[in-house]
């Protein structure tokens, strides 16, 4: 049996993380490993695991924007730099477009409203661990919708192959790549090339991301 997925909760809301408590307690595959009310508390914590007093690193941080002293934005990328293998997941209320821009910029491998259900919450983390992207359906549609600003379809003419252009929109849609694989019927090691691929040659480090500057440099095809 696989080890439970940890996750580390910065939330200053208390009734809101006891919400999120209660509801991980019923699930033998999550596991609320650690929660904290600043990101201040909550990044000394994760570098006493790197330097080895503490046992037990998350595998995906749930993370809200609005917190006393450093604001979640300010503090993603130090997230990010302290324990490179986590998921970082926004669980916030701001549906805010600059927020959800800077975010997906920054890192974060999802970005979800806290209206959501504790079980669109939970298929968001497993998404993340799976390699996907886990995004709130609202600012998905903002994503793929509302970009107006896009540099010149001819400067990325060519820049992504047939079959990369493929994955990346199945990406978007929210498949994982396992869920690629059986699609399109060819294996999982190359989907994870191909997705590797995409994010090289975007210069991008996760699918939103990825996202994003496609539809910035307009090589999606445009839908009738």
């Amino acid at each position: 049996m696989n080890d439970p997925v940890k996750i580390m909760l910065v939330e200053d809301n208390l009734e809101f993380r006891k919400v999120i408590r209660l509801a991980l307690l019923r699930d033998a595959a999550i596991e609320l490993a650690s929660e904290f009310g600043t990101a201040e508390i909550a990044l000394r914590s994760l570098r006493s695991l790197r330097a080895g007093s503490v046992p037990g690193s998350p595998d995906v941080i749930l993370l809200d924007l609005r917190l006393p002293g450093m604001g979640g934005l300010d503090a993603l990328p130090q997230f990010t730099g302290t324990a490179p293998r986590a998921k970082v997941i926004v669980l916030t209320q701001s549906d805010c477009e600059a927020d959800v821009l800077r975010a997906i910029a920054l890192g974060a491998a999802g970005y979800l409203l806290k209206s959501s259900t504790i079980t669109q919450i939970k298929e968001g983390i497993r998404t993340v661990i799976d390699g996907g992207a886990s995004l709130d359906p609202s600012v998905a549609k903002f994503l793929f919708k509302n970009l107006q600003s896009r540099l010149p379809t001819a400067k990325a003419e060519g820049l992504l192959s047939d079959r990369e252009l493929e994955i990346l929109a199945l990406l978007g849609e929210g498949l994982v790549k396992k869920e690629i694989a059986d699609r399109l019927g060819i294996t999982y090691p190359t989907v994870d090339s191909h997705v590797q691929n995409i994010y090289e040659k975007l210069q991008v480090h996760n699918a939103p991301a990825a996202i994003n500057i496609a539809h910035r440099l307009g090589i999606f095809p445009q839908k009738p």
